[in-house]
């Protein structure tokens, strides 16, 4: 069965450098090759993520990108365009900088690194002399734009704190500049309001209430009118969720995940909201119809745009953005513009990594095609003097051509191994083609995101099929009852099992090898090495949510700039989740059974004799678990409502104070009831977090003693379940949540699997072309659950790995090389001056919660404690100007 059908005209459009409508149009004749296309289908799970011939790359999310027009890298991920009244500039928003490009010559101008970009507010004066963007420092930034393009920094707009006792960071977002170039109006996302502010003097001369999570604005007349996010403000009574930082939101009562959106109609001389508008959810983007007649806003939670009426202040119309009618939830449209007649409308889907052209004629608007784009487009901008289209892709085209690759390129030097963030965006400078050959770009589009993939994953079982690992159809029966579904914590493929010589890994990258994770390399070796499976994500803020859901929102792919909300990879953040739900928010709803262990869960750790007021250290933690003295209190509280009849209280994620085999000791003690009782749950969710490690701080175990623990926890865990009952029925999957504190050779986002049953091939290596919403998909398809969205739906099952016989011999774990209480040594005890420098360094770090210490200087720090050397540190291979987590 094929697994992928795109269409060999793909391989002629280039992702960097332009191309003319000539070759779209020879394409169109290449796709009717029926026989080229299947070859490419048949190809497509034996590629590895990267650039591939052809010009085309594949990347860790089911997808290929074949980005129309000149491809111009992007420090940072942009997230908004600006084109400047005279057409002569685009400013581009980032998450680490601003720049101007010449959208002619496609040469970057000028850039200024003070703007830690926002998740969008990017707009020049009426007279084209200044720019501002909206900063998640808390302030616009203004910049004077010479005649040669040059930026020239001007005064900051410093933005007020909110009232009372909140005193929340303001976080700005859209912005619009009234027609004289005097006034600017201003999102603050985090007050809930839209502020005034005289460009002037840089006054904030007043904040008017508006509603949750405020996004984009655009004014119309005397009228504003204001996307949130997050919809209403909640009032008593209402099912509410947390958001970070910010203030609550609405959220439904069954997954509490944000399930509100309207648009706030604002009296700009009343200063005051008059009416909030519902629409769908996560209202984003905002476009207004030359003769003000409309607003049409981009709903990325629900796939929608709402059209309203200006005169009336009601939705009029509400158009699908899906490329296809048969797909799933999934597309994630984020941003609009509108040609200059009114008649066409384009909207950025960034999960289909295109841009939809809509005909706009409320109420009976169409959708008319799609354009290829790079990966994940957002901001979006219209050229209509040159007839071009340009789009600012977040991701670009993925993380083997980030800036430090990119410039080690350049000089002829050899690239070694890749990070997972160094990555660059891209805008996409694209010659609008004749509406004619949008049915090609479309089968292109549809293509790239594997439409007939996702169609297959929608049919109904079939009846009296027989039991099997891996069914071919959701609801089709499995051989399995049970999955045991293990997230780990940050290691690439190269850095635990580069040293396999059977498999593609590269030994220099490896640090974490077979001494230190002997339970890795055994089940690698007994069982299955997938040495072609990646994170679909680049930190923890997105890599538990593709574990759990199998899909990033919007509102996570744009904060990258600073994380000014949430940080949101325990459960925190009601705005940061899907509408289609969570994994077990699908294995409740079709009567499967629940348990979960540390992930999406807050912590408390402290002594029981509450005369003792100190936090207890790791060394205390791991001493009282050794020792059985149960001095110290450690508990788990659901951070997510839907999860707390279903967490084990005494199993927590981070900080890391306590071991892996802490975490496992209270899953053996729950097994081992399950054992008596003759019950297991169906799915049971484990994090096992310690393989992140703590660096080199002071009294925290070290690094190889982290990896150490992490590996004989699973070792253990593995063990328990393949000598038992429940072995002949259970699966276990095992997957890090991203791989960002290492390198590979092949690409950044290579990670760390395994897959354990008795089902599973004996001995081999399977590189198909795997990835997180493959796991999930393998999950679901066990368990009889539906895909949750686009991306689960067109995922590879990873049936390859496993075989129709059982082999039920059980595993015995390997003992730890590393003891799992080597501690670092304190500064005083250190005689090496390097190992002083960075034992210094980690005590800097904020290294008690996950992902706030700077990720390069943390790499740094566990290469040296590995090889005793920096002088070999790949520093080539990470890009330093990624924006950093602002607290």
């Amino acid at each position: 069965m094929d697994r992928f059908a795109f269409r060999i005209a793909v391989m002629l459009f280039a992702v960097v450098g332009g191309i003319g409508l000539g070759h779209a149009q020879e394409s169109a004749t290449a796709r009717s090759d029926e026989a080229s296309a299947r070859a490419a289908a048949a190809d497509y799970d034996r590629l590895r993520v990267g650039p591939v011939d052809g010009g085309l790359t594949v990347v860790p999310t089911n997808q290929v990108l074949s980005p129309l027009g000149k491809q111009v890298p992007i420090v940072g991920r942009p997230t908004d365009l600006a084109l400047s009244p005279d057409g002569r500039w685009l400013a581009v928003l980032s998450s680490s900088k601003l720049l101007l490009l010449d959208p002619v010559s496609a040469a970057v101008v000028s850039e200024s690194t003070r703007v830690r970009g926002s998740y969008t507010g990017v707009r020049f004066t009426p007279d084209g002399k200044r720019v501002l963007a909206s900063s998640f420092r808390g302030e616009v930034n203004v910049f004077e734009v010479t005649d040669r393009g040059e930026l020239r920094e001007g005064r900051a707009i410093k933005l007020p704190q909110g009232d009372g006792d909140s005193k929340r960071k303001p976080v700005p977002a859209g912005i619009a500049i009234d027609s004289t170039g005097s006034t600017l109006w201003v999102v603050l996302n985090t007050q809930n309001t839209l502020a005034e502010v005289e460009l002037g003097s840089g006054r904030v001369a007043r904040q008017i209430p508006v509603g949750n999570a405020p996004y984009g604005v655009v004014v119309v007349g005397d009228k504003a009118y204001v996307s949130n996010w997050a919809g209403r403000i909640p009032s008593g009574g209402e099912v509410t969720g947390p958001s970070g930082d910010a203030p609550p939101v609405r959220v439904d009562p069954v997954r509490y995940i944000a399930s509100d959106g309207s648009v706030s109609v604002v009296d700009l001389k009343a200063g005051k909201e008059t009416k909030q508008i519902d629409v769908g959810l996560h209202p984003s983007g905002l476009a207004v119809t030359p003769d003000g007649r409309y607003v049409c806003v981009a709903n990325a939670n629900s796939d929608t745009v709402s059209v309203i009426d200006t005169g009336t202040d009601a939705v009029v119309e509400t158009i699908s953005a899906r490329p296809a009618k048969e797909l799933p939830f999934g597309s994630a449209p984020n941003s609009l513009a509108i040609s200059a007649d009114g008649k066409l409308l384009y909207v950025s889907n960034g999960t289909n990594n295109a841009v939809g052209v809509v005909e706009l004629a409320p109420p009976h608007s169409r959708m008319l095609g799609c354009l290829p784009t790079g990966w994940y487009p957002a901001g979006l901008e219209l050229d209509e003097g040159r007839h071009a289209l340009y789009v600012a892709n977040v991701k670009g085209v993925g993380s083997r051509s980030g800036e430090s690759a990119a410039n080690r390129r350049a000089k002829g030097e050899k690239i070694f191994g890749y990070n997972s963030r160094d990555c660059l965006g891209t805008v996409s400078l694209v010659p609008l083609p004749p509406l004619d050959q949008l049915a090609g770009l479309t089968e292109t589009v549809l293509s790239n995101n594997r439409l007939a993939e996702s169609v297959r994953a929608l049919a109904r079982p079939r009846p009296d099929v027989q039991p099997r690992a891996i069914p071919e159809r959701h609801g089709e029966p499995s051989v399995f009852k049970h999955v045991l579904y293990i997230i780990k914590e940050n290691r690439t493929y190269d850095q635990v099992f580069g040293d396999v010589k059977r498999g593609e890994g590269d030994p220099q990258l490896c640090i974490y090898g077979r001494r230190v994770t002997p339970n890795h390399h055994k089940l690698a070796d007994e069982f299955v090495l997938l040495d072609n499976f990646y994170c679909s994500g680049v930190l923890s803020a997105d890599g538990h949510q593709w574990t759990d859901e199998a899909y990033v929102t919007d509102y996570i792919e744009k904060a990258f700039g600073g994380w000014p909300r949430s940080y949101p990879y325990d459960g925190d953040d009601a705005m940061a989740y899907a509408s289609s739900g969570f994994l077990w928010d699908n294995a409740l709803a079709h009567g499967q059974t629940l348990r979960v262990y540390g992930e999406f869960v807050s912590a408390t750790v402290r002594w029981k004799d509450r005369g003792r007021t100190a936090t207890p250290t790791y060394a205390d933690c791991y001493r009282d678990f050794r020792e059985g003295k149960n001095e110290i209190e450690v508990r788990a509280t659901a951070a997510i409502k839907t999860l707390e009849p279903y967490i084990c209280p005494e199993v927590i994620g981070f900080p890391l104070l306590v071991s892996d085999m802490h975490r496992a000791a209270q899953f053996l003690r729950e097994f081992r009831e399950y054992e008596r009782r003759g019950s297991l749950p169906n799915l049971i969710v484990m994090l096992l977090p310690h393989d992140h490690t703590s660096g080199t701080k002071p009294h925290y175990p070290t690094p190889e003693s982290c990896v150490a623990d992490n590996d004989l926890a699973l070792g253990k865990i593995v063990e328990a379940v393949s000598r038992s009952r429940f072995w002949p029925e259970t699966c276990i999957f095992v997957v890090e949540d991203d791989p960002q504190d290492g390198f590979d050779h092949i690409d950044g986002h290579r990670t760390v699997a395994l897959v354990i049953s008795p089902y599973t091939r004996r001995g081999v290596v399977d590189s198909t072309n795997y990835n997180q919403t493959s796991m999930v998909r393998t999950i679901e398809l066990i368990l009889g659950l539906p895909p949750m969205n686009q991306l689960d739906a067109s995922a590879t099952a990873m049936a390859s790995c496993f075989q129709e016989t059982i082999d039920a011999r059980p595993y015995q774990a390997l003992k730890n090389n590393v003891p799992l209480d080597q501690l670092n040594p304190s500064v005083a005890e250190i005689q090496d001056p390097r190992q002083r420098h960075w034992a210094e360094v980690s005590m800097r770090l904020p290294l008690d919660q996950v992902d706030q210490a700077d990720e390069d200087t943390l790499n740094r720090i566990l290469w040296f404690a590995a090889r005793g050397s920096d002088e070999t540190y790949p520093a080539w291979a990470v890009n330093g100007d990624e924006a950093e987590r602002d607290d």
